[in-house]
């Protein structure tokens, strides 16, 4: 059975441009005409037989000039991982199974939807031990995930959040923090919102407007853990 979240679509694009992101993958599979993307910088193509995987919150800019017809699956499921931002010709298997999709959810055909998404992830290769694995191996660009981090502060991040963000678990994400910058997860977290609270409060901003942007419960407890930190050295920032 499909995910909860999961849901496939027929979607026809134009020469409007549109932008936007999504908090879950976005499987494209091309049926007819070209559909041109832009997902954060990078341009990619999708035509007929060809498939594209965009992950969670990645920004992507999208129009197709003369028109084109895609299946569109939105899904959950972290199997898609290890096929994130890749452009290349469907897998053999995946082609006929995206046409009688296509043609089934046309003609309403409620096992379409029920097993379609499951079923175009087997199509595509992925397996749950390979998905798996293939999340403990995706490497983690501290300084990039900082950089987003530095944006997303006013909403109070977790751990979880972070975690999410490079698809991992809170428990792993926790290992690889202690594994490759020597930090729990909870300590890199402090010390990365910490540093972004001191860089705003240097640059001129009220305490509380800073605790505003920076997520900390009100201007005192900003102003508490500046103070606490103070005679420490600053923790090893992301790289």
């Amino acid at each position: 059975m499909a995910n909860a979240a999961d849901a496939l679509t027929l979607r026809r694009y134009g020469p409007s441009p549109g932008s936007h992101s999504h908090d879950h993958f976005q499987v494209l599979l091309g049926l007819e005409g070209t559909l041109e993307l832009e997902i954060e910088g990078r341009g990619l193509r999708v035509a007929h037989g060809n498939g594209c995987v965009i992950e969670p919150g990645a920004r992507h800019d999208f129009e197709s000039r003369r028109g084109s017809l895609c299946l569109v699956l939105d899904s959950a499921h972290a199997g898609w991982t290890a096929y994130a931002q890749r452009n290349e010709p469907l897998p053999a298997q995946a082609r006929p199974l995206a046409q009688y999709l296509a043609s089934a959810l046309l003609q309403g055909r409620p096992l379409a939807q029920a097993h379609g998404p499951a079923l175009l992830l087997e199509a595509w290769g992925a397996t749950p031990s390979a998905a798996s694995a293939a999340s403990r191996r995706r490497s983690i660009d501290w300084l990039q995930l900082s950089q987003w981090a530095a944006r997303e502060w006013h909403r109070a991040l977790t751990v979880a959040d972070l975690a999410q963000r490079v698809h991992l678990s809170p428990s792993q994400f926790g290992a690889r923090c202690r594994e490759e910058l020597g930090l729990g997860a909870i300590e890199w977290l402090r010390s990365q919102r910490l540093a972004q609270a001191r860089l705003l409060r240097d640059s001129g901003l009220s305490v509380a407007e800073v605790a505003h942007q920076t997520g900390y419960r009100s201007p005192s407890a900003l102003t508490a853990a500046l103070r606490r930190d103070a005679p420490s050295k600053a923790l090893p920032a992301a790289r």
